[in-house]
């Protein structure tokens, strides 16, 4: 179903030129026709294809001082995969990390599984990605609780990432950590020394053992599949072999101090704590089937590298889809839930830290606070104020049905028509935009309260939308 919305001055955020969806429309078909999907894939490519369209349903904004300004919006899939979604969830996830931060150095820490066991893990994500958090938690728990220069029970939060820059795959777990702990009497804080938390060669040697020997005893549960080119692996001597062989080989373990403290590296992760692997601002391009975005430069940070991907673009971002219900965000030693009341705040009275006074954080006033009250307070968005008045408050309708316009045929012909909203309901006219298939290039018309440089550009000749260049 088509849709229509707003764009610019008139309260909603500018549409990017080329998001996610956008490659999804125009290829996901042939590769959904060709390439066998999970129900999880299936679910996250039919949700980020339907997110802020008509078919979620929505609503419309409407001035209470009658100055003339109308927002129409159409509802968000919510699913985590979208590059659309969760921002307030990101928000008060980030908030929440800020506010049990202790008043200590942070050590910002990597945990990384060879690619080797990359194609067992893609046919076993769940079992695995389980196995990595639960042995790289107790590898880090056990070396600083026996670390003669520690000695100490850490706080940590794990955040498994399963994407490099180019969207291969490549599972690893980030993890912020307290530097220092409580003593085992937990009446004493011990801090970390000389900017060093624990030798982190000492942490991949415990990592690879841990994690090797759970992978042995899960087979022996009958919990691994083997298909295709892994079927050799169901043999217990080829298992034996393949394990001997990870055994020899130096698993990557990484650690600093962050220069920015633990904000920044909260702030970091939140990026993608509730999304996966591609952001909108880094897509480029979208041409003759190839997609071009931005990436990383080791070399040089401050000039971004570019790649370019066919069909292989959707299958690296489908790649990064989630088992359904697997928890990617954990925590740990002092953060974990059950800590977080009673351990934790006892490191903030050894830290010298006065309590946190109960009118600080009313929970009232939580609770009754508005979604657009938090997204602001957290994100600086004001969804309550009229843009265009700047005085008055915008009251939220259901967008009714009549509001739906018939579907555009797959080609433009001569001088784009004029579809706008219901008569009186709003401007005469304002940008108007299709989330189809088969068209994904806005029909316009111009907004007077539009900037000339958001203003659509017309095309005047008959052209094959699917052709052009996003």
């Amino acid at each position: 179903m088509p849709e229509f919305r707003p764009t610019g001055p008139s309260g909603a955020w500018p549409r990017l030129s080329l998001e996610v969806v956008d490659i999804f429309r125009l290829h996901g078909e042939d590769y959904r026709t060709h390439h066998p999907l999970s129900p999880e894939q299936k679910k996250a490519f039919a949700d980020i294809i339907r997110c802020r369209t008509a078919g979620l349903g929505g609503h419309v904004d409407v001035c209470n001082q009658d100055c003339g300004f109308t927002r129409i919006s159409y509802n968000s899939c919510r699913n985590r995969h979208c590059p659309k979604c969760q921002n307030l969830n990101q928000a008060k996830w980030l908030q929440k990390r800020k506010e049990r931060l202790l008043p200590i150095p942070y050590f910002h820490m990597v945990i990384t599984l060879p690619h080797e066991l990359n194609p067992l893990i893609l046919q076993n994500k769940e079992v695995l990605y389980n196995l990595l958090f639960q042995t790289a938690s107790q590898a880090l728990q056990k070396l600083a609780q026996g670390y003669p220069r520690l000695q100490a029970q850490l706080g940590f939060t794990a955040v498994l990432h399963t994407w490099d820059q180019d969207l291969q795959f490549h599972p690893h777990l980030h993890l912020v950590v307290t530097g220092g702990g409580l003593d085992a009497s937990a009446q004493h804080w011990v801090p970390a020394k000389n900017s060093f938390l624990v030798p982190v060669k000492a942490l991949s040697l415990i990592m690879r053992g841990k994690f090797l020997d759970a992978l042995r005893e899960t087979f022996h549960q009958g919990k691994l599949s083997f298909r295709g080119n892994l079927e050799g692996l169901k043999e217990e001597s080829a298992l034996d072999r393949f394990l001997k062989k990870l055994r020899r080989q130096k698993w990557v373990a990484y650690s600093k101090k962050p220069f920015d403290g633990a904000q920044h590296v909260y702030a970091y992760l939140s990026r993608y704590t509730h999304r996966v692997a591609i952001s909108n601002p880094r897509l480029v391009s979208c041409q003759n089937d190839h997609v071009t975005f931005k990436a990383r430069n080791n070399q040089s940070p401050e000039n971004p590298r570019q790649v370019t991907l066919a069909e292989e673009f959707i299958r690296r971002f489908l790649l990064h889809v989630l088992p359904r219900g697997f928890v990617k965000i954990r925590h740990y030693g002092l953060l974990a839930p059950g800590n977080a009341k009673t351990k934790l705040e006892k490191a903030r009275t050894l830290l010298h830290l006065q309590e946190p006074k109960e009118e600080s954080h009313p929970k009232k006033e939580t609770l009754s606070r508005t979604w657009q009250d938090l997204l602001h307070q957290l994100t600086g968005r004001d969804l309550k104020t009229c843009p265009l008045c700047k005085k008055g408050f915008l009251i939220r309708k259901p967008l009714s049905s009549s509001f739906a316009t018939t579907s555009p045929p797959p080609f433009i012909q001569g001088p784009p028509r004029k579809l706008c909203p219901k008569p009186g309901f709003a401007n005469d006219s304002f940008p108007i935009r299709f989330d189809r298939i088969d068209s994904l290039f806005p029909i316009p018309h111009h907004n007077p309260l539009t900037p000339p440089g958001l203003r659509q550009k017309t095309i005047e000749k008959p052209t094959l939308l699917k052709n052009l260049p996003l």
